[in-house]
């Protein structure tokens, strides 16, 4: 059996794992921020139709799916092919400080960004202290 050894195997192998494949397109990139009250999450998204895009949220799991097709016709002949396309997936864990009964979505020049309320149950709060007259101090939230 005769094997053929190919030095750039390896480097090939570690950037499709990096920037993925048309088969298996790599991962979404995301940033993730707090503003005050609200708790951000924006996810590029390049040359995706919106219609295409899936947001769901079970219990405290968010996923998002989007997906990216390459022109299609008679008369469309592929030049190059070097950007990913398919379905591009990612799941965020939410903690149970966030409300996500009122997330909101928008898709602006290729960035999806999610708005998800702090919960009212998170947010600092003032405890009232009353003194009952005895000396000791009864606490109320």
């Amino acid at each position: 059996m005769l094997m053929r050894t190919d030095p750039f195997r390896e480097i090939d192998r570690l950037a499709e794992q990096f920037f993925g494949t048309t088969a298996r397109p790599a991962l979404m990139h995301m940033d993730a921020y707090r503003d005050g009250e609200h708790f951000y999450a924006a996810f590029d998204l390049p040359g995706v139709d919106p219609d295409s895009i899936d947001c769901t949220v079970e219990r405290n799991v968010l996923t998002v799916r989007a997906e990216r097709r390459r022109p299609t016709g008679d008369k469309v002949e592929l030049v190059a092919a070097e950007r990913p396309m398919g379905t591009f997936s990612r799941q965020l864990f939410l903690g149970d400080t966030l409300d996500t009964d009122r997330l909101e979505a928008g898709y602006d020049n290729g960035v999806l960004t999610l708005r998800i309320p702090i919960a009212e149950r998170a947010k600092p709060r003032r405890v009232t202290v009353t003194a009952n007259g005895n000396g000791h101090r009864q606490l109320t939230a």
